[in-house]
C-alpha cells in the first residue's frame, strides 16, 4: 500500500495538470513516481532534472551506457520500480540484464555505479583513476550529479511506497522482485 497516494488529474490544479500533458506529450503516458511527486511541482521538477543531466552526459557515454549505470544503481539499492524500468529498456532493446555483453566504458558505469549504492565511502581507487583518465572534471561533477539524483529516484519510490507501474508487472524476474 502506497503511503502517498497519486494525484488524479481530474482533479488536479492547472501546474498539475500541464506537467501531466508535459510528460504525456513527451512519453506517452506519466509514471506512478511522477503522479506521487507531483503533489508538489517544485519537487516534481527537482527530479526531472535527472533528464537534464542525462541529456547532457548522453554525448559522452550514449544511452545504453547510461542505462546500465542507471540499472546498477536501482538494482544496488533494492529499488523495484526504477530496477525495473531500467531492466524493461535492456530487456526491449534485446538484451538480458543477467549476461550483458559490455564495452570498457559500460563496465566502468556498471562498476561505478554497484560501488556507489554498496561502497560510497571506498569506492575502489582503480574505477577513481579510469574515471579521470578518461573525462573532464565537469563529465565527473554531472556523472555524480545524475547518481545521486538516481539514488534520490530510488529512495523516493521506496520511502514514499509508489506503487508499481503495469507496464513494468511482466518484467518481474520469477525469483526476485528487485529488477
Amino acid at each position: 500500500m502506497s503511503f502517498i497516494p497519486m494525484t488524479e488529474y481530474e482533479t488536479a490544479d492547472e501546474a498539475v495538470r500541464r506537467e501531466y500533458d508535459d510528460q504525456i506529450q513527451k512519453h506517452g503516458r506519466i509514471t506512478n513516481m511522477k503522479r506521487t511527486l507531483l503533489h508538489d511541482v517544485q519537487s516534481f521538477k527537482t527530479y526531472m532534472d535527472w533528464y537534464t543531466l542525462y541529456d547532457e552526459l548522453r554525448p559522452t557515454f550514449g544511452d545504453r551506457a547510461l542505462q546500465i549505470f542507471s540499472y546498477a544503481i536501482s538494482t544496488g539499492n533494492d529499488c523495484l520500480i526504477c530496477g525495473l524500468f531500467f531492466r524493461k529498456i535492456l530487456v526491449d532493446a534485446g538484451e538480458d540484464p543477467e549476461n550483458l555483453q559490455l564495452d570498457e566504458t559500460e563496465q566502468l558505469l556498471l562498476d561505478f555505479g554497484v560501488q556507489i549504492t554498496k561502497h560510497p565511502h571506498s569506492i575502489d581507487p582503480a574505477i577513481y583513476e579510469k574515471l579521470r583518465e578518461k573525462y573532464s572534471d565537469t563529465v565527473l561533477v554531472q556523472l555524480i550529479a545524475f547518481a545521486g539524483i538516481m539514488y534520490a529516484t530510488n529512495l523516493f519510490n521506496t520511502v514514499a511506497k509508489v506503487p508499481l507501474d503495469e507496464v513494468l508487472y511482466s518484467y518481474r524476474k520469477e525469483d526476485k522482485d528487485n529488477g
